[in-house]
């Protein structure tokens, strides 16, 4: 089992990042809350790991923080539910929002997450109900810190939407739509986050 991985940060192509690790490179998948706290290429990084094993594949799964990888853990042992669709869910909203989901009932926020259908939303919360008594819901300040113009943001959200399993033009008409209702918008990450909750 691979718990952790430290290495220098070599490409970032959401959600797929690579690590090099001692001149051997590591292929690893991330949400988007993981992608947005990472260091410039070149850089080092140090990020807890899930380490699965298939037939037909051996993935790994990266994540900033340990309760996101907690988070992960927990969600993948829900009916239906598997690691394309748990970095989804982390990706469209953080630990502490998934969790006040669950605890309102709030399926349709659930839904807004790719690939999610109204009957996985209701079983997630049915499932996870008990199980996030771990985590607290305290909502946390956040901040941001971009200085890429709106062309570089925009391409960016696009990425990471493709990377999320959108179709391209679907991705581009969310975040469009989105840009022209909040035309302040100056990073990324909300981009990505408001753009993903306009696809129901």
């Amino acid at each position: 089992m691979i718990g952790q991985i430290r290495g220098k940060l070599v490409e970032k192509n959401p959600p797929e990042i690579l690590v090099d690790v001692g001149g051997i490179t590591y292929e690893l998948q991330v949400p988007m809350s993981t992608l947005f706290k990472l260091p410039d290429t070149g850089q080092e990084l140090i990020l807890h790991t899930h380490f699965v094993v298939r037939e037909d594949a051996q993935l790994l799964y990266g994540f900033y923080d340990s309760k996101d990888k907690a988070m992960f853990r927990s969600l993948i042992r829900v009916n239906g539910v598997g690691p394309k669709m748990a970095l989804a869910i982390l990706s469209g909203m953080d630990v502490d929002e998934f969790v006040r989901t669950v605890r309102e009932n709030n399926v349709a926020a659930m839904v807004n997450m790719p690939g999610i259908g109204k009957k996985t939303a209701e079983r997630l919360i049915v499932e996870m109900r008990d199980r996030i008594t771990q985590w607290e819901a305290a909502a946390e300040p956040t901040t941001s810190s971009s200085s890429a113009d709106d062309k570089s943001i925009t391409r960016d959200a696009e990425t990471a939407l493709i990377g999320l399993g959108y179709k391209p033009p679907q991705a581009a008409r969310a975040i469009s739509q989105v840009l022209k209702e909040n035309p302040e918008i100056a990073d990324s990450e909300v981009l990505i986050r408001l753009s993903l909750r306009s696809m129901a």
